[in-house]
């Protein structure tokens, strides 16, 4: 095992520490800094983006061929993290702890140490990783007009407003299938520059919503569904993903059912709880959020979009996108034409 001891002042000086240890080279471009690695103790990436108010972004796609121990220091950089096991697990623990953790794909881990504690962060060998990690400085982030934390749950709140760092806090969480949409998407961002930063910083903050959300809903006690296993759901969301790969596709509970294995209660269930939608609303929503791309984005006429998506009514559809965005496709269209300013 390779240990790496971590005393930082900052997210930066976390990812200098790891090349130190397994190499590789840092690029930095529109302060979005990666460490690219490919060499016998590690292949793939380490990315670190600041944004502002004390919040950053620590990502990992990376394969390590050692197992890794990261020793993380508390010291003035002791931030909360907000972490996401997208693909791989790891675990964690405190200093004082003998108790190790185990966080699994899709699931997430809140923490935060007191001063001068140490965490630990296990990351297996020879095992894809994808691991999102939020980090908020707190006296930074108090100072955000914007931020309202009395508005958390009492636990949540106490540990925003703790910035003598006088206690410790972890909470793991629950199988959460919505947040690993949302992490992808901050890998997938394709544009450049400042367009790009942005982007990506209002992707964290919506992975930060929906983890505040799920440690509510926690403590609170909502369950998982119960009529469901963890695979299950996975299985859901696969076929989530094919729907909106393929919209057009002639989708039927009875033709997912088979497919998937689920009985046709099970995948209204998943449905259900993933999306907030059953499985036919769910289809229906897909194709009018294609229709509106399409539209945006094509020079298609609108005949042609109801047959591109899978529907074989334009009067229906054209029924149906004014209930869901209050105008008619052709209403829609005409508003994105800009009229030449008069000179």
């Amino acid at each position: 095992m390779i240990e790496i001891e971590i005393i930082a002042d900052n997210t930066k000086e976390i990812l200098e520490e790891i090349q130190k240890h397994i190499g590789g080279t840092i690029v930095e471009q529109w302060s979005e800094c990666t460490l690219i690695v490919d060499n016998d103790l590690a292949n793939g990436s380490i990315r670190f983006i600041p944004f502002d108010w004390g919040v950053n972004l620590l990502d990992y796609n990376i394969i390590f061929n050692d197992d890794i121990s990261l020793k993380i220091h508390a010291n003035e950089f002791n931030p909360i993290r907000f972490v996401y096991a997208l693909n791989g697990s790891f675990k964690h623990k405190f200093g004082l702890d003998n108790r190790e953790e185990l966080i699994e794909q899709f699931h997430s881990l809140i923490f935060t140490n007191k001063a001068k504690g140490i965490n630990y962060i296990y990351f297996p060998k020879n095992t894809k990783l994808e691991i999102n990690s939020i980090q908020i400085r707190r006296k930074r982030f108090l100072k955000k007009r914007t931020t309202k934390v009395s508005t958390l749950s009492k636990k949540l709140h106490e540990v925003f407003i703790d910035t003598d760092y006088e206690n410790r806090y972890v909470h793991y969480g629950t199988l959460n299938l919505k947040m690993a949409d949302l992490v992808k998407k901050t890998s997938n961002v394709k544009e450049l520059g400042m367009l790009r930063i942005l982007k990506i910083e209002a992707k964290v903050y919506e992975i930060l919503a929906l983890h505040i959300q799920q440690h509510y809903k926690s403590q609170q006690g909502v369950p998982l569904p119960t009529s469901l296993i963890k695979s299950e759901l996975i299985t859901v969301r696969k076929l989530g993903e094919a729907i909106l790969k393929n919209p057009a596709n002639n989708y039927s509970l009875d033709q997912l059912s088979k497919e998937s294995g689920l009985s046709q209660a099970k995948l209204q269930d998943g449905f259900k709880f993933l999306y907030t939608r059953t499985v036919t609303e769910y289809i229906r929503h897909v194709r009018l959020e294609s229709a509106r791309d399409l539209i945006t984005n094509t020079d298609l006429n609108i005949s042609q979009i109801v047959y591109t998506i899978g529907f074989t009514s334009r009067s229906y559809f054209s029924k149906i996108f004014k209930e869901k965005y209050g105008v008619t496709p052709n209403e829609f269209k005409k508003q994105l034409i800009v009229p030449p300013i008069a000179i």
